[in-house]
């Protein structure tokens, strides 16, 4: 099992005042330790006003790598992109001396991207400082979608990054050609945090800690794994 801590918030401005603090505290120790840090981010509502704050914030950000934990198969352009979430949420003010590392590159598709993906990912510093992570309903985290195509070998490689073609849904949207981070890519920060909005999801987070198949709910092997520290941050 990981090891688990769940914290529990009346509202989302406390939860992103504690993301926020979580977030300062864990890069400036990674500085602090190795002279860098690394930050692993998610697209999302729930972490954006914790960017937005972040970008403000003093943090010797050029000494900061920021770096995609999943990314769709489209231009940095494209409204869909979490690149361009990332840059118009945290790579601002003070942030925007931030080294920055992307997913998408020239290949034609996710599958003839990935190795030089991966060449990228390996470069990072390791452990990460911090890993973040959202949830769907479907009970995916990052682009570990259920019973993708590349889901089996997202969560037994030991590469960092993975191609995933997952299955259209109301949850994927039409775009489902995705490059991720694996299991052992999520498994390589000192500490991943796991952000759930609603009860609807906290309900289908309650589902995955209970003995099941990790192809139907993907969240189930991050909670599982025994090298994962990791804190869940809930609201209503």
């Amino acid at each position: 099992m990981a090891s688990i801590t769940e914290r529990e918030f009346a509202s989302k401005d406390e939860m992103t005042a504690a993301l926020t603090e979580l977030l300062q505290t864990a890069l400036s120790e990674g500085i602090a330790t190795d002279g860098k840090a690394v930050l692993l981010v998610s697209g999302g509502s729930s972490p954006a006003p914790a960017y937005r704050h972040l970008s403000g914030v003093e943090l010797g950000w050029d000494k900061i790598t920021v770096a995609m934990v999943d990314e769709r198969w489209v231009d940095a352009e494209h409204e869909k992109s979490n690149e361009a979430f990332i840059k118009s949420t945290l790579l601002q003010d003070k942030a925007a001396g931030a080294r920055f590392v992307t997913m998408k590159n020239r290949a034609a598709s996710a599958e003839e991207g990935v190795q030089v993906c991966e060449s990228d990912y390996a470069a990072l510093k390791r452990p990460f400082d911090v890993t973040i992570l959202g949830m769907g309903p479907d009970g995916h985290t990052a682009s570990l979608f259920p019973n993708a195509d590349g889901l089996e070998h997202a969560l037994t490689t030991t590469d960092t990054v993975c191609a995933i073609n997952a299955h259209q849904s109301e949850v994927t949207g039409e775009i489902t050609e995705r490059m991720s981070l694996s299991l052992a890519g999520i498994a390589h920060s000192k500490t991943v945090v796991l952000l759930i909005s609603g009860e609807e999801k906290k309900a289908v987070y309650e589902a995955a800690k209970q003995p099941g198949s990790e192809y139907s709910v993907p969240l189930r092997a991050v909670l599982t794994h025994p090298d994962i520290d990791l804190t869940v941050f809930w609201c209503p």
